[in-house]
């Protein structure tokens, strides 16, 4: 799995202008405010060979009680307990403050490594804005600036030189299955439910979170990888715990899967929880199959309720095959299983490159991308790009023009030609480049200039004797 890098500090250090740099992104909003970011940001980044994610926090107010503060405080400690690598912001222009002297006693009780980093020393000598933060007793402090970018590839590589490199898993010839869903929405039941016999019951505590646990099942003679996302499991007595949701341990278990089942509660409201959760799924490119739990004892009434709620609020998810079971009672199980297998065949479908072009020009020709202002993009053949989830590859000219209604329409028309059910599929366009557009000729010798000059001479004059001839 990727490490985690959290991002901790007291309120407006620059938190989120470094997360914006360390994911390219500009995810989160950057305003000189204290107490702007409430909630926890998440992004992926790379440096080198190593991805990582990287959690931004709300600003660290260990010491308030009651209020927002207070809530995004334990926001804050729950990432810092899932940390494999947690980044402690200060400010050189506020100095070493009391609030920053408290942070620094609770982080270093962290089992995880802890690296200073004292930003806004853009045009500073490093070793004297960080020596008074020596005193944090946090080992050497590193100067930075997030928003200028000084020094954040080599904070990133110090952080992350003792994490290993991420192993390269062994390709599985059969689908890995992460069952994603917001507390107690019956996804314990439903792995009881896939294991038979093999019952489990889940528990939380800090330092756990890296150990993924991959259970191996096999059900109606066909191999299955379950991806457990509640840390570590014993044995023991089978109930519906209530479960610490945690969004690290979601994206990990996105990011090692194949195939993913969101668990909705059909006896609560869909609430923003799913949706963003579904968002995470989508932007990951994961096959998706959703599994609407707790169908069984409600009226036909309610059912007619939760499905028009469904496809109000889920409707980008039309790609995805709807179920409607109950883990508890084992209905609508094998249903399920045959649509995990058709999602997974789908997005890791081997697409042919002569049959990609024919259905792109046939596309084109009942359909030709509009016109942006003198040119018409001119999509030419089409090649697949990668699997899990299908890239198709697009080559012509001023596909840089292509608008985003069109791409929608090329995609919607590949998915119905092979018939791919269960996973989103992607289209990217290669604009092909002009090795001459930025070259300038060469400047004209007076030689040169002389002969152009009596050519549009003796030009002007031949068009002039031509209108007198007519």
């Amino acid at each position: 799995m990727k490490p985690t890098i959290v991002l901790v500090g007291r309120p407006n250090v620059g938190k989120s202008t470094l997360f914006n740099r360390l994911t390219k992104t500009r995810d989160a909003i950057v305003a000189d405010i204290p107490g702007l970011t409430r909630d926890r940001h998440y992004g992926h980044g790379k440096v080198g060979s190593k991805p990582y994610l990287v959690v931004d926090t709300g600003g660290f107010e260990p010491v308030v009680k009651d209020g927002i503060m207070h809530e995004m405080a334990k926001q804050t400690l729950q990432a810092i307990d899932e940390a494999d690598v947690i980044l402690f912001m200060v400010d050189v222009r506020t100095g070493c403050t009391a609030q920053d002297k408290i942070i620094a006693d609770r982080l270093r009780r962290c089992a995880c490594p802890v690296h200073l980093v004292v930003n806004k020393a853009e045009g500073m000598r490093r070793e004297v804005v960080t020596a008074e933060f020596h005193e944090l007793a946090l080992g050497t402090p590193m100067a930075i600036s997030a928003s200028h970018g000084e020094g954040v590839t080599d904070l990133v590589e110090i952080a992350l030189e003792h994490i290993p490199d991420v192993a390269e898993e062994e390709e599985t010839k059969h689908p890995r299955i992460a069952l994603i869903g917001r507390p107690n929405a019956g996804k314990s039941t439903l792995v009881n439910s896939f294991l038979g016999e093999e019952r489990v019951i889940a528990f939380d505590q800090p330092g756990t979170t890296r150990d993924s646990i991959h259970i191996d099942f096999e059900r109606n003679g066909k191999p299955y990888t379950l991806i457990d996302t509640a840390g570590v499991r014993r044995r023991g007595k089978v109930f519906e715990a209530i479960e610490k949701f945690s969004v690290i341990k979601t994206l990990q278990a996105i990011d090692d899967c194949n195939v993913v089942i969101l668990v909705l509660d059909a006896q609560a409201d869909i609430s923003d929880q799913d949706a963003h959760l579904a968002g995470f799924i989508l932007d990951a490119g994961r096959a998706l199959v959703v599994a609407v739990n707790k169908w069984d004892g409600m009226t036909d009434y309610q059912r007619d309720n939760v499905k028009r709620e469904i496809g109000r609020k889920l409707q980008f998810l039309e790609f995805a095959k709807f179920h409607y079971i109950s883990a508890l009672k084992g209905t609508g199980l094998n249903p399920l299983l045959v649509s995990v297998d058709a999602a997974y065949a789908a997005a890791m479908a081997k697409l042919s490159t002569p049959q990609l072009t024919r259905i792109l020009i046939d596309a084109v020709a009942a359909h030709q991308p509009p016109k942006t202002g003198p040119f018409r993009p001119k999509p030419r053949y089409a090649h697949q790009g990668g699997m899990n989830p299908p890239l198709i590859v697009v080559h012509g000219s001023a596909l840089d023009k292509i608008s985003d209604s069109y791409k929608r329409y090329l995609e919607k028309t590949f998915v119905q030609a092979f018939k791919l059910q269960g996973t989103p599929l992607k289209v990217q366009f290669n604009v092909g480049h002009n090795p001459f557009a930025d070259k300038k000729p060469a400047p004209l010798t007076p030689a040169e200039e002389k002969a152009a000059h009596r050519k549009r001479r003796s030009g002007r004059k031949l068009y002039g004797k031509q209108r007198k001839k007519e």
